[in-house]
């Protein structure tokens, strides 16, 4: 299985203008081949595929030397990502490929790091070709030999390292039908999540928190000249802002989530469709603010990794069922679970995440 390591990386002045100088020759690169595959298709009405453009990379890069400052692979990538953008869009799973500005274009990737020797053959940090060893934090033990990719990423003012290994999966504890410790859980947004054995996770609302800190820069963003250095400054402290509020968020739902997979051996929860229920304007900022769908991912990697057993269960009548069979309708104002059949009161929440491990056990046992 693949895993991401994430190290903050800190370039010296030299190296973030050199950094700074392979963003903008990556986007510049993105944007002329997005135009290219545009003009050409118009042209001919058919479309240039990545082999078409690698192939005529060399010729643009002869007629723009600045590009030999750039690895030749962290070219390539950049017709990859583009290829692969094209890609999604024909399987509808995305818009159409757009071309980007400073702000939407802010990584570059070495795809083959595991070729070349001395990445890591310094304590403490990576190798960049063409840019030289960068000191990077290293605050979790990794293997380097099974490092494959390295992303170089800026954001909210930092530079970080996104690591791409290939790393062995244990096998399941127990095999799939394991007689393991079982949990349920319940996302919402009166608790971030709860637990069938009765454990309540308080929501966190990190965004909630900040926003009117946010307001208030961005309303002093609003009343800076356009191309303005002050302008420059304050867009700064909006993207500082926003960062850290994302970093707060993971770093809740990574702990959240391991103390999860560590003490159970099958998690159940609902394969939800956010994107719909985010469609509801009272809740979406709620709902994108608890980060539902970056915690059942981590749960489903952090699953795989340890060896657990990680299933999803159809969300349906979750809510408005009993434990004991009957139907029991309420709508999200209504927190307790009152049975008339079996007499059972309880918080609604958790009668789910019951009603969620039971599910999952029996999708295990078919």
């Amino acid at each position: 299985m693949q895993t991401v390591y994430r190290f903050e990386i800190k370039p010296t002045y030299q190296q973030q203008m050199i950094m700074f100088q392979t963003l903008k020759l990556c986007r510049n690169l993105y944007n002329w081949a997005l135009s290219e595959r545009q003009r050409v298709y118009k042209e001919t009405g058919q479309g240039l595929s990545y082999n078409k453009q690698q192939n005529l990379l060399p010729a643009y890069v002869k007629e723009h030397p600045e590009y030999k400052e750039v690895h030749s692979q962290v070219l390539q990538d950049v017709l990859r990502r583009l290829d692969y953008a094209h890609k999604r869009f024909f399987e509808k799973k995305a818009g159409y490929p757009r071309f980007k500005n400073r702000d939407h274009y802010n990584s570059f990737t070495y795809p083959q790091v595991d070729t070349v020797r001395k990445t890591f053959a310094k304590s403490g940090y990576i190798y960049l070709s063409k840019i030289g060893f960068v000191k990077m934090i290293v605050h979790r033990e990794f293997e380097p030999q099974k490092v494959s990719r390295a992303n170089v990423k800026y954001h909210g003012g930092k530079w970080y390292a996104n690591l791409t290994a290939e790393i062995s999966a244990p096998p399941a504890v127990g095999g799939v039908n394991s007689n393991g410790k079982s949990v349920g859980i319940d996302v919402g947004l009166e608790y971030f999540a709860v637990l069938s054995d009765g454990t309540f996770i308080e929501t966190s609302k990190h965004y909630r928190k900040a926003e009117r800190k946010l307001a208030k820069l961005q309303r002093r963003l609003s009343r800076k000249k356009k191309g303005s250095n002050n302008r420059g400054k304050a867009k700064k402290e909006v993207a500082k802002l926003h960062a850290k509020v994302a970093n707060q968020r993971k770093d809740f739902l990574h702990k959240a989530s391991l103390t999860i997979v560590k003490n159970y051996d099958i998690i159940v929860m609902e394969d939800l469709r956010i994107k719909n229920m985010a469609k509801n304007r009272h809740l979406a900022k709620s709902i994108h603010d608890a980060g539902w769908g970056q915690f059942g991912g981590y749960i489903r990697y952090k699953a795989e990794r340890h060896g657990k057993v990680h299933v999803k269960v159809n969300p349906n009548s979750t809510s408005q069922e009993c434990l004991c069979g009957a139907h029991v309708p309420k709508d999200l104002s209504i927190r307790i679970h009152r049975c008339p059949v079996c007499g059972l009161v309880e918080p609604r929440d958790l009668v789910s995440a019951k009603l969620i491990e039971r599910m999952g056990l029996s999708l295990l046992a078919a």
